[in-house]
């Protein structure tokens, strides 16, 4: 049974940062992509960030480029997203998610996080 258990969430001020980690368990960790989405209240789920198995390619919407950055510990079974410069735009619940593939290129999502809840405040 395949678990994505988040943490790190939290309420921090505008300019703030952040560093979620999601550690995965149940599952070849290092054989897929890892990647991260948000939900905000009222609005649809978005994608944030992913990580292929390597970590040798990344993708980031375009409102989180430059300032969030994801990474991955292979040897931990954890993925990580470090968002600096954080906006109130950027409040949300943040799930972890594991893909079906060594890629996230068109790939499926496979599995989900609970989820953590991000705050910035203005």
């Amino acid at each position: 049974q395949v678990q994505l258990v988040e943490s790190g969430g939290g309420l921090v001020q505008a300019g703030g940062s952040l560093r979620l980690s999601c550690a995965a368990s149940g599952r070849t960790f290092s054989s897929y992509a890892m990647g991260w989405f948000r939900q905000a209240p009222g609005k649809e789920r978005e994608f944030v960030a992913a990580i292929s198995w390597s970590s040798d390619t990344t993708h980031y919407t375009d409102s989180v480029e430059g300032r969030f950055a994801i990474s991955r510990d292979n040897a931990k079974n954890t993925v990580y997203l470090l968002m600096n410069n954080l906006r109130p735009e950027d409040t949300a619940v943040y799930y972890c998610v594991m893909y079906s593939s060594r890629t996230y290129y068109a790939s499926r999502l496979d599995y989900w996080g609970q989820g953590t809840q991000v705050t910035v405040s203005s």
